[in-house]
């Protein structure tokens, strides 16, 4: 668990010249300085398509035994064929407005994975073998996972991001895995696919697929990530899709005021869709809970009512 504090030394108070009360309602700048490798990318944003394991702009169509670790949902299209037998342990959003929404979010993520520009390494044809690093990586035709197994290396940084841009198709062919080592997560990789995406049978993929156009998952191939088709259908055969679990950059706070009634307003800097908990004390030592949220933008804005009880209060937040 990573949790941020928010805090005044003594120190820095007598050397701000601030009253006593005021411990507790000033922010710090970071304890610690926050390093950025060169050509380090920025998470690619999905906004409400993040809760989503499949999203379709046509069809959802299952095969056989298929699992679904989270929402799916398809618009404007409506049809959900094959569950059952197929599970879903998520809701189902079909043609309506959830979904719709959805859609309109990944298609802003599509264009802004499509369209990042810092530092970009070219490959092209088959990645299979091959270890690479956090980064942005460009194809201008189709990529493939082949002639062996895709290795992702964070190199220690579990917020590390991978964002691969490739203008046509994507393709593993059977029993091609995407191997995360360092800290590596799924839910930092990316791939903007121009055309459609094809896993092959048993396959075991890590990431975000953004399609333009459909997503096949071929019999038993699996994904820890998201199937997100702009225009056509996702396709499953015996497919187990996971949403990945977030490894998300801690919280920190922003502004931070106290009205002349003692009410406190607080802008956190956080992780949309995840949860986000903030808590008070009085003493460092012993924390009580003020709030529980899953704020959908950043950064979360909120108050706390009950601060005028005290002369002195800190303030942390983090996800749990």
């Amino acid at each position: 668990m990573t949790v941020t504090t928010l805090w005044m030394t003594a120190a820095a108070r007598r050397k701000a010249r601030l009253p006593p009360r005021l411990i507790g309602w000033m922010a710090l700048a970071a304890l610690a300085p926050i390093l950025v490798a060169k050509g380090a990318q920025a998470p690619v944003p999905l906004a409400s398509a993040a809760r989503f394991a499949v999203l379709a702009g046509a069809t959802v169509t299952s095969t056989g035994g298929t699992v679904i670790q989270g929402d799916l949902g398809t618009g404007p299209g409506s049809a959900v064929p094959g569950f059952p037998p197929g599970v879903i342990n998520g809701t189902v959003y079909a043609g309506g407005p959830v979904a719709l929404g959805a859609q309109a979010d990944l298609s802003i993520a599509y264009n802004d994975a499509a369209g990042r520009s810092l530092n970009p390494v070219t490959v092209a044809g088959n990645l299979g073998g091959q270890t690479l690093s956090p980064g942005l990586y460009k194809s201008t035709s189709s990529l493939a996972i082949s002639s062996g197994d895709l290795t992702l290396d964070a190199g220690g940084d579990p917020n590390a991001v991978f964002i691969f841009q490739i203008a046509s198709t994507l393709t593993t062919t059977s029993g091609r895995q995407v191997i995360l080592i360092g800290g590596a997560q799924p839910g930092n990789i990316f791939w903007q696919v121009g055309s459609s995406a094809t896993l092959g049978t048993s396959s075991a993929f890590k990431g975000s697929i953004l399609a333009d156009q459909s997503i096949t998952l071929e019999t038993g191939a699996t994904l820890e990530g998201r199937a997100l088709a702009r225009i056509g259908s996702v396709t499953l055969d015996a497919s187990t899709i996971t949403i990945p679990i977030s490894r998300s950059t801690p919280p920190h706070f922003g502004p931070v005021s106290r009205a002349p009634d003692g009410i406190v307003s607080l802008s956190i800097t956080n992780t949309p869709n995840l949860e986000l908990v903030l808590q008070y004390s009085t003493n460092l030592m012993t924390w009580t809970l003020l709030s529980t949220s899953t704020p959908t933008s950043s950064p979360y804005l909120t108050t706390d009512a009950t601060s005028p009880a005290d002369v002195t209060r800190f303030y942390r937040a983090f996800h749990p």
